[in-house]
């Protein structure tokens, strides 16, 4: 066990450090990830052997659920909604599209049964969110019209659509769908996907707002509990649990809540290891000296899908919306399949429905050559499109984006012989670039005005410009114990060579120092070096 977990911490710090090497050389990270599960399995040094289907497909089932919520939850609607419908449109009617020409691709041309040929253009007719967010991201691509959102909505919301198609068709690959249990399974699908991820996200909210749960770390776990619900429940009801997940994500994401911040980091934490986890599992779970055996088909129905399938359907949709020539242009070409793709092909082979392709390692390789093809390539199509927007910011359409200036709140208690007391706000001289911005009386909360009075034991709170990430003030406390140097000294007295006491914690109370200011044991010193504050 001990060697186990020696391996799998060596595992993601390797692909921690495959992130640096991959935006140096300009190659997508998720295709790191998969290269490095590949090197790590059978057919690679690492020589581990894992060939169990159903547990990586329970294992990346899992991974999918936080990938599709974070995207929901990631997701500023405000920067999305003028395009949602088209995003929408592109994700449900694009995607059944692309599945159909690439279906008949596969039947027509290259002689593939039907049925069979359905559920390759199924599994691949989505595309893939993390892949899409991560090249966002990490290339700062600034896109033009709103293409990043309309990126984001169709990637984000595609998979659902490609789930239900790969469950119908491998329904009627088992003889059990007649055409009115097909559009049964359709409707329940959307309908309870839809109904459960608003219910849930709504009750959640209201449990949120009435329930308040101060710790960070506690909302954050109740939010992992939420997605969790938001993908079982409408599954127990043939619902779509992926659906479902990602409009829960969209609207609780979208919601005023508490540690709203440390919410956005820990899920964007969580969906990295999980991106890590899947594509390593993927890569670990192919067995590299297959691809080969597959190569000329699965060769094809990548190029056809990326230069043909792709392009009509982005092509006819956008065209109704008249988007410009461009945009169609970078839409069709930023089309990537990822990881979403194989786990539907995963599903196919656990299923008993007979295939005479290796469905798994065609699809892997077309995800392949879509990261790494497209992916790379996706900025500089973008600049040769003159698709560059430098007076946007793709980081607005994410929800971890700040737009407002940074603010630090503080607060004091007016003691008696203050020099503020008695005078009202607007009598006060504060310092530059800073606010009252709440008094707190005898357990009331009062929004300051010019001509309240402050009184004694009133509680004030201060808000000013925080300081850059980038110049912040490092601190380190002292403890001053009985045998302590500074015991029972003054703060004049003492030799603080090159730091600077900021703060005195003495038991409840917050002490701003001066000279004067005696320090008595147990009193803990919070302190800077001067080095910082230049």
């Amino acid at each position: 066990m001990i060697k186990e977990l020696l391996v799998v911490g060596i595992i993601i710090i390797i692909c921690v450090l495959s992130n640096k090497l991959s935006n140096k050389i300009g190659m997508p990270v998720l295709f790191a990830f998969i290269v490095l599960g590949m090197l790590f399995g059978t057919d690679g040094i690492g020589k581990i052997h894992f060939d169990n289907y159903v547990i990586a497909e329970q294992v990346c089932s899992i991974a999918l659920i936080f990938i599709m919520f974070y995207g929901g939850f990631g997701t500023k609607w405000s920067e999305a909604k003028p395009v949602a419908i088209k995003g929408i449109v592109l994700s449900s009617v694009g995607t059944l599209l692309t599945a159909f020409i690439v279906g008949l691709f596969c039947y027509f041309i290259l002689k593939i049964d039907l049925l069979e040929s359905f559920l390759i253009g199924s599994v691949i007719s989505s595309t893939d969110a993390a892949s899409v967010f991560s090249i966002l991201r990490s290339k700062h691509l600034n896109l033009k019209d709103n293409t990043a959102s309309l990126l984001e909505i169709e990637s984000g919301s595609n998979d659902p659509f490609s789930y239900m198609l790969t469950i119908i068709v491998l329904s009627l690959m088992n003889g059990q769908g007649s055409s009115q249990d097909t559009f049964v399974l359709i409707a329940t699908q959307i309908i309870f996907g839809i109904l459960f991820g608003v219910i849930i996200a709504v009750l959640a909210k209201q449990f949120l707002k009435f329930v308040k749960i101060t710790s960070s770390g506690f909302t954050a776990i109740f939010m992992v509990g939420i997605a969790i619900v938001a993908y079982a429940l409408p599954s127990l009801f043939n619902g779509n649990g992926y659906l479902s997940v990602y409009i829960a994500g969209i609207i609780l994401g979208n919601s005023k809540l508490l540690n709203m911040k440390e919410l956005v980091h820990f899920f964007d934490g969580v969906t990295g290891l999980m991106q890590m986890v899947l594509f390593f599992l993927l890569g670990l779970l192919s067995f590299p000296s297959s691809l080969p055996g597959v190569a000329f088909v699965a060769l094809c129905i990548a190029i056809f899908l990326t230069f043909v399938a792709r392009p009509i359907a982005v092509f006819l949709i956008l065209s109704f919306f008249r988007s410009s020539l461009n945009q169609k242009l970078l839409v069709s070409w930023a089309g990537m399949r990822g990881a979403a793709s194989i786990v539907f092909a995963i599903m196919a082979v656990i299923n008993p429905a007979s295939t005479n392709n290796d469905i798994f390692h065609v699809v892997f390789f077309i995800v392949l050559f879509s990261i790494l093809f497209q992916g790379t390539f996706i900025p500089l199509v973008a600049k040769k499109l003159s698709m560059i927007d430098e007076h946007v910011d793709v980081m607005k359409t994410f929800t971890d984006y700040i737009e407002e200036i940074p603010v630090q709140f503080i607060q004091f208690r007016i003691p008696s012989l203050h020099n503020w007391l008695g005078k009202t706000i607007s009598e006060i001289e504060l310092p530059p670039r800073t606010i009252i911005t709440l008094v707190k009386r005898n357990g009331e909360k009062l929004i300051p005005k010019g001509e309240t009075i402050i009184q004694e034991n009133d509680l004030l709170v201060l808000g000013g410009i925080a300081m850059n990430e980038n110049n912040e003030v490092q601190l380190f406390e002292k403890n001053i114990s009985e045998n302590s140097s500074w015991a029972n000294k003054k703060i004049s007295e003492i030799d603080l060579k090159k730091d600077f006491i900021v703060l005195i914690k003495r038991t409840d109370q917050v002490l701003i120092p001066t000279g004067e200011t005696l320090l008595k044991q147990g009193d803990t010193v919070v302190l800077t070096n001067k080095e910082n504050l230049k």
